[in-house]
Order: C-alpha cells, then structure tokens, then sequence
C-alpha cells in the first residue's frame, strides 16, 4: 500500500492548513515516489480519497513520538547506558542520571499531541463525511481510531500530567482512559470491517492500557484474546534521517556511538543466557563511545543489535506481552505457580532457562525482570517502574535501575514520567502550576 501522509500543524483548528508527504505509514512499505510539501486548502480533506492520507498522518507522527520516546526514556530507565555525545542523536547531561527536563520534552510532547489530535478529530471527520452506519464498518476509521488509542496510550505511559487541546492540566490517567475507549471502538469498527490485525491490535493495547489503569479483569479479559505469536509493529524508513529507527541510528557508528549495553543489567544477561530478544555485540576497532560520560571517562561501547538498520520496526503489542499482563494479574492474586508459568511461557518457547521462584517476592522480581526482557527498548520501561511503584509491589529491580545506587548512576530523585514542556505551560492560558 502507497499513499500519501498527512502531516497536521500543533493545536490545529479545523480551518487550518494542511502539509501532504507521500509516505505510507500503516502495515505497508513506503516508497516516497512524490513529495507534495505545499499546503492544502481544507475542503481536499473532506474528499474520500484523502481518508487513508489522513490515517498514515497520525501514524506517522506517532511513529516520530515514539521514536524519541523509546530512545530518551531507554537511557532514563537504564535499559541502555549514555557512552557519548550529548546533542544531536545524544543524551543530554540532565537525562543521562535520570532527569528529565521541561525544556527538552517537546521533542516527543509535540508529535505525540499532534498524532493524537490528527486521530481523533481525523476519525470525527470521517463520521460527519462517512455517517454512522457506514462509518462503524469502515477500514480506515477502525485504523486511524486505533492511531489514537496507541497516541493516548504513549502519552500516559509518559506523561507526568495530561492536557487536551490547550485545557487545564489534569492526571495523565486521562489519556489511558481515552485509550481504552478508543482502542474499544477500533476493535468494533475493525471487526465489522473484517479487519483481524487492527481488531487484534486494538484489544492488545486495551488489554495494556486496563492493566496501566488498575482494571486487572478487563485486562486479563482482553489479553487472553491474543495469540502468543501475534505482533503489532511501527514501521520506519530509510527515507531521511527523521524516520530513522533513532535507537539505531544514534549508535550505528555512522557516526555516532552515543549508547552502549555496558554497565545495564542485559550487559551481562546477554552473555549468560544469549536470549535472543536482548542482542548487543562489540567492534574491536571502536571499543568506547564517541565522548566522555559524567565523570567516569569514555566507557565501552556495547551496541545494541535488537534495532541492526535503519528501518527496523518498534513493537506497539505483542502477545508475549499479553502473557506477562496476566502473569501480572494472578502475582496480584498471589498465585505464585500460576504468575511463574506465565512469566517462562515465552523462555521455555526460546529454549531458555526458566526462572524460579518459592515466594510471591521472588516471584515479582522475575516478572519485572522478564517484562524488561521482553520489551527492551519499546518505550515502556519507564512507565511501568512508574506504575509498579505506585502500586508499592513487591520484588526488587537490577542494582543497575536502582535510583541513587552506586551501579546505575542515577540521581537519587530519578524522574519515572515527563514533565510538561515550556512550550505548553507557557502558552497554554488555562494551565495551572
């Protein structure tokens, strides 16, 4: 599928313009065979053939979000170690112990709020051009509804506090009960329209979202229903270093090594186990990163090998991670054999060597262990440890993600959400510090 991909201004009014790029963002290659970068009188919006351009917008700035997302909050939470530059495709200083700071969260704040608007005020146009009946079987509209369940979804997972569309700030709860609402209408759209990836998708990432929300019966509910081997991927491209997979790209050697393995927990699990979901590798002939690291020097320069081009595509729900949220949910029961079961489900498929575990402590700290496993460098990392101690579980983190440890060099006072951007609280009249 090509098609052309539309890109929309932050806080947009319905009246306001418009930039078209060829690109085709959703379950498809993009070939970029005609750049139209001009903008676009809005009526040509209200045209049916404009539908799935609109769909591949929001997607492609959500593509642009998570990117950053996946990057800056991987260093944050130590599923990768700073090993270099700190600006472009770097890691600030403030981000390398763990914080982050309002005058940098743009870079992921920006295109998030923009997919999000794109797909949710996209699917309101789509029902006044389509109508109700049409509109609740069509294809596009259950796919650019499931743009703004995952939009919301990436928002609350990393945002300290949520706001809509220049309106007050509130918790960023919100943006998960959005998602959840929305991924259940892109499940029932996409199912009428005979659509399984993106009615699967939609209940993998409300199963997610339920279990972000404390809804553990909605959640195990919903993730029963997904396969082990089912996946839903973002796409990246080769186009321009923009679409760029950026956890890739800043540490190619092309020429940046700005992070390493090194000094993280899968440092030396990868050597122990060779579990294929967390690769990294060495090259002789660069052994350190690109620059100097807090004050501990140039450090060893272990690239992850997950991500290995520039087009590798970043998991949004997989039915592995279904697994995990019900182990999750029978550790909440205390059912220790059960939650174990669940949690080595994917490491005995792997032929690994499954963890044990006699007491529901021991059984938590295997399940954060392999959460951490199993969605490496997805972006998620963060949000969860906000989540687990939010909720006091019990069960410990690798000495390497331990705030103010002497392993992880985290501040003590480590961030787990992102605060708002200046960008916002300075122009938005109705936030309130």
């Amino acid at each position: 599928m090509s098609s052309t991909l539309l890109k929309a201004s932050r806080r947009p009014g319905r009246g306001s313009a418009w930039m078209l790029v060829a690109c085709t963002v959703l379950l498809a290659s993009c070939h970029f065979d005609v750049t139209n970068p001009g903008p676009v009188q809005e009526k040509f919006l209200d045209d049916p053939a404009a539908q799935t351009a609109i769909v591949n917008g929001a997607g492609r700035d959500l593509s642009d979000a998570l990117n950053h997302v996946a990057y800056v909050l991987g260093a944050v939470a130590r599923e990768i170690f700073p090993d270099g530059s700190t600006g472009s495709f770097g890691i600030s200083s403030q981000e390398q112990v763990g914080k982050l700071q309002n005058d940098q969260t743009d870079e992921f704040w920006n295109p998030a709020q923009r997919a999000r608007w794109e797909a949710e005020h996209g699917a309101m146009r789509f029902l006044d051009q389509l109508g109700a009946d049409a509109y609740a079987k069509k294809k596009v509209a259950g796919q650019i509804t499931l743009w703004a369940g995952y939009a919301n979804r990436l928002l609350g997972e990393t945002m300290c506090e949520a706001i809509i569309d220049a309106g007050p700030n509130q918790a960023s709860s919100v943006y998960l009960t959005r998602a959840d609402s929305e991924f259940t209408s892109a499940m029932a759209i996409a199912a009428a329209a005979g659509d399984n990836t993106t009615a699967t998708a939609a209940q993998a990432g409300r199963a997610s979202v339920r279990a972000d929300l404390g809804n553990w019966t909605g959640a195990v509910a919903d993730a029963s229903a997904v396969a082990d081997a089912f996946v839903f991927q973002m796409p990246y491209y080769i186009t321009d270093s923009d679409q760029y997979n950026r956890i890739y790209w800043s540490s190619a050697n092309a020429p940046y090594r700005a992070h390493t393995v090194y000094n993280t927990f899968y440092q030396q699990y990868y050597l122990d186990s060779k579990d294929p979901r967390v690769p990294w590798t060495q090259d002789p002939k660069n052994p350190t990163g690109d620059a100097a690291v807090l004050n501990l020097g140039k450090l060893p320069w272990y690239p992850q090998t997950k991500y290995n081009k520039r087009d590798a595509a970043i998991n949004l729900s997989s039915g592995w991670e279904m697994r995990l949220i019900e182990a999750e949910a029978k550790l909440r029961n205390n059912d220790v054999a059960g939650g174990m079961a669940l949690v080595n489900k994917h490491r005995v498929a792997l032929g690994l060597q499954a963890w044990t575990a006699t007491t529901i402590t021991d059984a938590w700290t295997m399940l954060k262990r392999e959460r951490g496993i199993e969605l490496w460098l997805e972006g998620r990392r963060l949000g969860d440890l906000r989540r687990w101690k939010a909720t006091n579980t019990p069960g410990v983190l690798s000495d390497f993600e331990i705030a103010g440890g002497s392993k992880s060099y985290l501040d003590a006072s480590q961030d787990l959400c992102a605060p708002t951007p200046l960008t916002e609280t300075q122009t938005n009249p109705n936030y309130k510090p």
